[in-house]
């Protein structure tokens, strides 16, 4: 599947002027996101469809544990890769060097190439979980939005790091392959089995506190728990952190 923000020769997105910052940055990315219907498509339907899709198997599980597959799952698809190949896409096409060049910092350039992308997943969760909370509301509320916003967090600095070893956008499509799967097969078997099996171990991997986290938000539950669930969620979003400080590349890789 493709899903990052790729522009044919014709349709490249412009470069902001030198006084431009994050917004017209921002502003300009979401319109080749409307503009290419392909990358519409799937930037904006796969998301929702998988949010939508995992309201089949809802009879096996509680709500919370429906609402940790479909965050993860869905900002895998809608954060994570659909970052990653975009960011693959403007580096190859030169636009990251171009934008490089202005007044813009580069926390400036990151933070309006991926806020299109953070913002129109946020509205695919309120919209898919606003679904779930008609049926069964959650019992924690802040505490949700807390592990909403560490994972897009974890997933948009995870798709920083990857895109600095991707060659391509089609390129992007594979290397996105392993993070994705693991966070979200973790939150696939944390709900098959529950915390009765090896639940320490579901905790340290990617994706394995902020499932239990989630589900602690949303049925309710220990909030001693709060501690050891947070630690390795905010573990795994400062390496991914650190990773995309030391793994981003601006230049095209060969």
């Amino acid at each position: 599947m493709t899903t990052a923000t790729t522009a044919r020769p014709s349709e490249s997105p412009a470069t902001p002027s030198r006084r431009s910052g994050p917004v017209a940055i921002a502003v300009a990315e979401l319109r080749m996101l409307v503009r290419n219907r392909t990358v519409a498509l799937c930037a904006l339907f796969l998301p929702l469809a998988f949010g939508a899709l995992t309201f089949a198997f809802g009879s096996y599980g509680t709500g919370g544990m429906l609402a940790g597959v479909q965050i993860i799952g869905m900002l895998g698809l809608g954060v994570y890769v659909t970052a990653t190949t975009t960011l693959a896409a403007r580096r190859q096409s030169l636009h990251l060097k171009r934008l490089r060049s202005g007044s813009v910092s580069d926390s400036g350039i990151i933070g309006g190439l991926v806020l299109p992308i953070v913002a129109v997943s946020l509205a695919q969760l309120v919209i898919v979980l606003g679904v779930l909370a008609v049926q069964e509301p959650p019992a924690h509320l802040g505490l949700l939005v807390v592990a909403v916003l560490v994972a897009e967090v974890m997933f948009a600095a995870f798709a920083l790091a990857t895109a600095g070893f991707s060659t391509s956008p089609e390129h992007a499509q594979y290397t996105t392959m392993p993070i994705y799967l693991i966070t979200l097969g973790v939150a696939i078997w944390w709900t098959i089995t529950g915390a009765d099996d090896l639940l320490w171990l579901k905790r340290i991997l990617p994706g394995g506190g902020l499932m239990e986290l989630i589900v602690l938000a949303w049925n309710g539950g220990d909030l001693g728990l709060l501690p050891v669930l947070l630690a390795p969620t905010l573990l795994w979003a400062a390496v991914a952190v650190a990773a995309a400080v030391r793994m981003f590349r601006w230049e095209p890789r060969r």
